[in-house]
């Protein structure tokens, strides 16, 4: 099946490894990666955290086991220097001819950051994977050594061999709904990953941009239109979610 031809890319998410029988984990996996290709998904998420399989041997069975699935690769900077993350990148490049997606992971399960020693504050970690992803990019784009002095990362003439092709460059998601990890997607121009926020905020949304409207246009509005309702899927949706909304 070949990939829908449309801007909305969609991933699937890679079965937690940890929890997986030895005699069966690479099967299982093979299984899901050619699956997820089947299904039409550009890639597949793989998890990191102290207790899962290494993310970049998990992502190199996907790519051995599918033609053009991309692995959505978890990367947390406790984990490994950015040097050695876009070496990983410009490896498999050159080994499979395939393009990666990072997503891009400030912090992660208190007890493991805390196993790590990792004891820095909230928006700190943003600010340093801010400078951990400026670096990673900075080696991919170019040929050239690399210079970089933060306050958590410095490079001094760093060069990437063998160079990333331009067209294999990963894409880059920021995982995180706070200010912080909003403002560092912004600044890294990635995909902010934002997680979904509790049925009340959605409600109160819903009917201060619908008073809103009433004022500006003087007259009733409904934000769900005639053709919407038409779609009987939806209509059972909104009648399912409706109780919560009003109870909001």
């Amino acid at each position: 099946m070949t990939a829908p031809d449309h801007d909305l890319k969609i991933f699937s998410t890679c079965p937690l490894s940890a929890q997986a029988q030895p005699g069966t984990c690479i099967r299982e996996l093979q299984e899901f990666a050619r699956a997820s290709e089947d299904a039409g998904y550009e890639g597949v998420l793989v998890f990191t955290d102290n207790s899962q399989l290494d993310p970049w041997l998990v992502s190199q069975i996907v790519l051995e086991s599918t033609d053009r699935l991309c692995p959505l690769v978890a990367i947390q900077p406790a984990y490994m220097h950015p040097y050695s993350v876009a070496k990983m990148i410009t490896s498999f490049a050159h080994l499979y001819g395939r393009r990666l997606y990072l997503n891009m992971v400030a912090g992660g399960f208190k007890n493991d950051l805390l196993a790590l020693n990792d004891l820095t504050p909230h928006d700190e970690r943003y600010a340093r994977l801010l400078e951990y992803t400026t670096v990673i990019q900075r080696l991919l784009r170019t040929a050239d050594p690399v210079s970089f002095e933060g306050r958590y990362y410095k490079v001094t003439n760093l060069k990437l061999t063998p160079p990333l092709p331009a067209q294999l460059m990963p894409g880059v998601l920021v995982s995180g709904s706070s200010e912080a990890g909003m403002d560092a997607a912004r600044q890294l121009k990635a995909t902010a990953v934002e997680y979904p926020k509790p049925p009340a905020e959605y409600a109160a949304a819903y009917f201060a941009l619908r008073e809103q409207l009433e004022a500006l246009f003087a007259r009733p509005v409904d934000l769900v239109t005639p053709p919407g309702l038409g779609n009987k899927y939806f209509r059972q949706r909104v009648e399912q979610e409706k109780t919560l909304l009003y109870a909001a």
